[in-house]
């Protein structure tokens, strides 16, 4: 694992709300801050609380390792987790098939 200088899961936070189809309005009134707040995680301005972070998981059913998961070195075995607006409605077939998608360009 390379040793980070600084940790930003900015981008991972926002990535996961749009997922969601939050806006950051939305986000904040959920875990109860300011949208400057919100906005300022996701620039990577500010870093949330293990509160917020505790919030964030809960309110989107994750676990924390999808929020720092480009830091931790937890790949091998790892059960793909899907955040994705309509997938649970896909069929066998097709979630198997992004499956396949997923670890191809994950290879690269």
């Amino acid at each position: 694992m390379r040793k980070p200088s600084t940790i930003k899961i900015g981008k991972n936070i926002q990535n996961i709300r749009k997922s969601n189809g939050y806006t950051q309005e939305k986000l904040a009134e959920a875990i109860e801050v300011s949208v400057r707040y919100v906005s300022d995680i996701e620039q990577d301005r500010a870093k949330p609380s293990y509160e917020i972070l505790i919030k964030i998981c809960n309110l989107f059913n994750i676990g924390i390792n999808q929020i720092f998961s480009e830091y931790l070195d937890i790949t091998d075995n790892k059960v793909l987790e899907y955040k994705i607006v309509g997938y649970d409605k896909l069929s066998e077939k097709d979630k198997k098939t992004i499956e396949h998608l997923i670890m191809y360009f994950n290879k690269k």
